[in-house]
């Protein structure tokens, strides 16, 4: 892990939210977890907000169909164009969803963050680790998650769970989906104190009774549970619907 991130690491929270995110490779159920944190919450009486990358913005949606299209013309996007339209997506997502809920005191899930693009860009791609953290941190202003789910399992498995006709990333081989994995654990094992790594080839209910019990600790820890309905209404970022 860079200086930078374990400077960030080590800073309590300057926002009176609670900012989580799921990470893992296609396929792995994070989408489902996701929905149920979400409703967790929300029978507790947080007020939620549930967003995704990319595409959680308007401006967003464009750059998800450039970059996960399988058109011919978003195919050639290059590895170094790639990690720059993901932070840009990223930089306006959290300027315009995830910080302002925060600063409403508002609970924040997001599928995907920026742990992705660094096992993704620098795994995958096999680009340079510390510069796609530098450029990922420097777009959302130094902001990292309270607590981050990684949801690991074999790309070879959670791959035949996925439905419909398969984007990019998911058409790529074995090979980048191996090293991407990687790069997720690597980033979990620097970083323990916001990661917590599930087995998610187990049960959908035993991957789900891992993240409940871990989320009744950071209520009481944040002080968040039984919290009353904030005027901000519960809420879902507009934009591309993700897989």
């Amino acid at each position: 892990m860079s200086d930078a991130s374990a400077a960030n690491t080590a800073t309590a929270p300057t926002h009176p939210g609670l900012f989580i995110s799921f990470e893992g490779i296609d396929g792995v159920g994070k989408t489902t977890q996701v929905n149920r944190l979400r409703e967790y919450f929300r029978e507790k009486g947080c007020s939620v907000t549930e967003t995704f990358e990319p595409g959680g913005t308007q401006l967003g949606a464009a750059i998800r169909h450039l970059l996960l299209s399988n058109a011919e013309d978003s195919a050639q996007v290059s590895p170094r164009a790639e990690a720059l339209l993901y932070a840009a997506d990223r930089a306006e997502h959290v300027h315009d969803v995830i910080a302002p809920a925060l600063e409403r005191g508002q609970v924040v899930i997001t599928d995907r963050y920026l742990d992705s693009s660094i096992a993704y860009q620098a795994g995958g791609r096999e680009l340079s680790e510390s510069e796609i953290e530098e450029l990922s941190m420097w777009a959302t202003g130094h902001m990292l998650p309270d607590r981050t789910y990684l949801l690991d399992m074999d790309p070879r498995v959670s791959h035949e769970r996925l439905t419909g006709e398969p984007d990019r990333l998911e058409s790529e081989p074995d090979s980048f989906q191996n090293r991407t994995r990687q790069g997720f654990l690597a980033r979990a094992a620097a970083d323990p104190r916001r990661f917590c790594v599930i087995d998610a080839a187990q049960d959908v209910d035993a991957v789900w009774e891992q993240i409940r019990t871990d989320v009744d600790s950071l209520l009481e820890s944040r002080h968040l549970g039984g919290r009353e309905q904030s005027s901000t209404p519960s809420e879902t970022s507009s934009g591309a619907q993700r897989k």
